[in-house]
């Protein structure tokens, strides 16, 4: 055998085999299938985060505008001694009709309407609210007791900041001239209170307001409040509840007067009574709507280490001694007013 020139099996090549030219297509396929899904599923978790960012926004949004509100508990005979009436009245826009205890003084022609808070109702027990209608019933006042809109046990509606309940208040006032007031003060609490600002603005039929721990509705006080629950960012945070509001109540923040009320000068006396522990509506606000006050009458009280809607409870001396000082002002100037209206009128 010839070994030399034997062949066994096939040849081996020493050079590589050549890769299909399909081979690397599939690949780069496989590679452009593989980044879509990454994408897509990075895009999925992006828009599932910012849905359910929104999603926090629109139920903060919501609750804030369906505040939860005790039932009424006592009535002013149960809780003081006192005679009253159930009485209805229209909000001064006819949208709904208000509900509410009317408690007169015998011979009186003064009247103090009272304003509640946010969260609440006319009886608001943390003021305490009966203890400063006995009080203002002792100094010969009629006083008005009534539930905004979405404190109501039969007709509920949403909050709005003081749109919808300024005119809700301008009804009770109404109500009180119409039952022969010819002098009246609104006691205000809280967004009660800013309410009563934002109803100043239009009525004449005012002749004082008391402002314990003014809430105003702005974004400084809106965001100021969700701070204190949760820590979101202050934007986009604000710009999504404005966005939301209208859609959940109806009532955008620019349809709050927030602005004019905190330039206003207005025409009636007004005592603000604020704490420097207010957690809900910082003390500045107050002082600043205070300081826009020309007439002579107006005051400001600004009590260190108190909190919102507990003065009277943290220092009930000073805070009647207060409330009938200045309520002895405003019968001073009333008598001023109606001396100089008989004067010029002969």
């Amino acid at each position: 055998m010839d070994l030399a020139t034997t062949h066994t099996g096939t040849p081996v090549s020493r050079k590589p085999d050549k890769q299909k030219p399909g081979a690397a297509h599939q690949l780069s396929l496989r590679m452009i299938r593989v980044k879509h899904i990454v994408v897509a599923l990075l895009l999925s978790i992006f828009f599932f985060f910012v849905f359910c960012f929104i999603a926090l926004h629109a139920y903060i949004a919501w609750v804030l505008s369906n505040p939860t509100v005790a039932p009424l508990y006592s009535t002013p005979m149960i809780a003081k001694g006192l005679e009253y009436e159930d009485v209805t009245f229209p909000a001064l826009d006819g949208s709904r009709t208000m509900q509410g205890w009317y408690i007169p003084s015998e011979g009186a022609t003064k009247t103090i309407v009272f304003s509640h808070g946010y969260g609440a109702n006319r009886e608001e027990t943390w003021v305490p609210m009966y203890d400063l209608a006995h009080y203002a019933h002792s100094l010969n006042f009629n006083v008005v007791m009534f539930d905004y809109g979405f404190a109501s046990q039969t007709n509920k509606d949403i909050a709005t900041g003081g749109k919808k309940e300024s005119q809700q208040l301008l009804g009770a006032i109404k109500f009180a001239k119409e039952r022969g007031a010819s002098e009246i003060v609104v006691w205000g609490f809280s967004m009660g209170a800013g309410t009563a600002l934002q109803a100043g603005l239009v009525t004449k039929d005012v002749d004082a307001m008391i402002l314990d721990s003014t809430f105003l509705l702005e974004p400084d006080t809106l965001y100021h409040n969700i701070k204190q629950n949760i820590n979101l960012p202050r934007q986009p945070s604000l710009e999504i509840m404005e966005m939301l509001f209208p859609v959940l109540n109806g009532t955008g923040l620019n349809q709050i007067p927030y602005s004019k009320v905190k330039k206003q000068d207005y025409a009636f006396p007004i005592l603000f009574m604020h704490g420097t522990m207010d957690d809900k509506a910082p003390y500045p606000i107050a002082e600043e709507l205070a300081a826009n006050q020309s007439n002579p009458y107006s005051d400001s009280w600004i009590i260190e280490d108190s909190h919102h809607e507990l003065l009277f409870r943290e220092h009930p001396r000073e805070y009647l001694r207060r409330v009938s000082a200045f309520l002895g002002n405003v019968q001073l100037a009333k008598s001023q007013e109606n001396s100089q209206t008989s004067t010029a009128s002969k």
